[in-house]
């Protein structure tokens, strides 16, 4: 069965719905998720997608991501796909919300109206290898550094959305220090 996303405008008012593979092919804007699961000594939580994936597969991102169907919640069904790919379970805040639009492998399109979740455990993974072929901690900086040097083992959509999550991080640390 071919699972239907959730087709928005920029606002993120919903418009529709359609195939998620036609969507990808079409470049439609669509409503998504990303997840960054953090460690207590603020390493990321990475994945290797699963080599058979139809678009993206064997590169690496951030710790989940997906699309709610028509009808679901999108943070209940965050919680569910990270516990379906990565085996874990820990609380996720809804931070930023920004629009997006990258060229991946195959012709496909990513454009997502993506919502960032954050949250943190030092729970090990245990992949779904369905979902997962591997996973390892980074640190921001080994991170960053290596989306320079190999960018093509890294999955389109997890440039920016980190820079949108590391912009947020740095807002709320400086509403903090001027509280």
């Amino acid at each position: 069965m071919t699972k239907n996303v959730i087709l928005v405008d920029t606002a993120d008012n919903v418009i529709g719905e359609m195939p998620k593979l036609e969507v990808h092919q079409k470049g439609l804007l669509h409503r998504a998720f990303s997840i960054f699961i953090f460690n207590s000594t603020s390493q990321i939580v990475m994945q290797q997608r699963a080599l058979h994936k139809y678009h993206s597969g064997g590169l690496w991102s951030n710790t989940c991501c997906s699309h709610a169907a028509p009808g679901e919640m999108l943070q209940e069904t965050a919680h569910a796909r990270l516990k379906e790919e990565m085996g874990m379970s820990c609380d996720l805040m809804a931070t930023i919300k920004f629009i997006y639009k990258v060229q991946c492998n195959n012709g496909l399109i990513e454009h997502e109206y993506d919502q960032i979740f954050l949250g943190y455990t030092d729970e090990p993974p245990i992949i779904n290898t369905d979902e997962v072929s591997d996973w390892k901690y980074m640190s921001i900086d080994e991170l960053l550094n290596d989306l320079e040097t190999n960018a093509l083992q890294y999955t389109a959509w997890l440039k920016p959305c980190l820079t949108q999550l590391l912009n947020y991080l740095k807002k709320q640390a400086l509403k903090t220090v001027y509280q």
